[in-house]
């Protein structure tokens, strides 16, 4: 009788049941004023305009460490809500998510403030990376050049809102690239750079899957997910459709995409 295999591999996200509940405000929720807002709480009524969304429905998975995970699905399928799940942002109605350390979630943990330099932003971003001042002193030059906006002038000496919205992603993803994350979790930060930068943000992603982190990227570019990741969950109305191997799992979201009237 063969002995069975033991599985060596080291989890970092277990996610077992999952769902996600959450609401939404319509146009007649604030009608009434505050009494009645405060009467129908004391009597338990729903409030007028309010939408129950179940955006993530029993999702289960395992990730492991050293692995590359490409979210897939269309528009509203729950790909990010799931993402802020497991980063303990969303609460989660059913189920359970495990993780080992504090998952990371690209551009919320290195959250940039509008009003100041980029040069600023490096600092409070790494910062809230958990890096110390001397590891982002260390970094800096580092960061900036990795981001590429400096390219066409001084713009890290500019306040953030004078970027536009795909040198800001890239300024984020430079922050949390300057860190090794246990859990990185990237929404679509790759397809805001030119063909350069995304080729740099994948060395990243494999350094640091080398060093047995876990990378999960939520993207529209099936390509992408096919040149970064080698494994892919396909989300389907909250539902976890598919789960494999990046090159299959992606192969069939595009033949049901094509089949599909309404397309991605």
């Amino acid at each position: 009788m063969a002995e069975a295999k033991t599985d060596t591999r080291v989890p970092t996200v277990i996610a077992d049941g999952v769902h996600v509940i959450y609401k939404v405000h319509g146009t007649g929720a604030r009608k009434g004023g505050a009494t009645a807002a405060l009467s129908r709480i004391f009597s338990r009524r729903p409030t007028p305009g309010m939408t129950e969304v179940h955006a993530v429905k029993g999702v289960s998975f395992t990730a492991y460490e050293g692995e590359a995970i490409g979210l897939i699905g269309s528009n509203g399928s729950g790909k990010s809500t799931l993402l802020k799940a497991v980063a303990g942002l969303q609460p989660v109605a059913r189920g359970r998510i495990f993780s080992h350390g504090q998952p990371s979630l690209l551009g919320v943990n290195a959250a940039l403030m509008n009003d100041l330099t980029g040069e600023r932003n490096v600092i409070l971003g790494g910062l809230a990376m958990g890096m110390s001042r001397q590891q982002i002193h260390e970094r800096y030059q580092e960061i900036v050049d990795f981001s590429g906006i400096n390219e066409k002038g001084d713009f890290i000496s500019l306040p953030m809102h004078t970027y536009s919205s795909g040198m800001g992603a890239r300024l984020r993803f430079s922050i949390a690239a300057a860190k090794d994350h246990d859990v990185l979790m990237i929404d679509e930060a790759l397809a805001t750079g030119d063909a350069a930068f995304q080729r740099r943000s994948q060395a990243r992603i494999e350094e640091l899957r080398e060093r047995a982190g876990t990378v999960f990227l939520v993207s529209h570019a099936i390509n992408t997910v096919r040149e970064t990741c080698d494994r892919a969950i396909w989300l389907d109305s909250g539902v976890l459709r598919m789960d494999g191997p990046a090159d299959e799992v992606c192969a069939a979201y595009e033949k049901s995409t094509r089949s599909s009237p309404a397309g991605v």
